[in-house]
């Protein structure tokens, strides 16, 4: 197989960390961390309450972390763990909590939902075949190192 272009993979690295360095700004004009800003995010995908396991799954970051952003929305009184059963909890906001997730997370939402407007759907179904197919590749390639 040919090797690609190292310019190409490299403008494709830059353009992901600078998608990573959007979502950072976004933290900080919310006042909040980049892990807070995650579980966040991730509880507003489910509605305002999420499984534990979930937030670890689909965040990219450790679970030391995780947990620490947790337990610190937890000490500002957002939000709280409810055991789902022996071996789960799930991740409840409060009133506090659903008015913080408005201020954040939605709006981060919303602001992703307006970038897209200008692509057709076509464009947007290409864009995440393109990209899951790219996340699964590599992923392959990492476990082989």
């Amino acid at each position: 197989m040919k090797e690609r272009n190292p310019e190409l993979i490299h403008k494709i690295n830059y353009l992901s960390s600078e998608i990573d360095g959007l979502y950072h700004l976004s933290s900080l004009k919310f006042g909040i961390t980049d892990s807070i800003s995650i579980v966040l995010y991730t509880i507003a995908d489910y509605g305002t309450e999420c499984p534990l396991s979930v937030i670890y799954k689909n965040s990219g970051i450790s679970k030391q972390t995780i947990n620490s952003a947790i337990r610190s929305l937890e000490k500002e009184e957002v939000l709280f763990l409810e055991n789902q059963n022996k071996k789960s909890k799930i991740v409840v906001l409060t009133e506090k909590g659903k008015e913080m997730l408005d201020k954040t997370a939605k709006r981060l939402q919303k602001a992703e939902a307006k970038a897209f407007e200008s692509w057709t759907e076509e464009e947007v179904l290409m864009y995440v075949k393109l990209t899951e197919k790219h996340v699964n590749c590599f992923r392959k390639q990492i476990e082989s190192l």
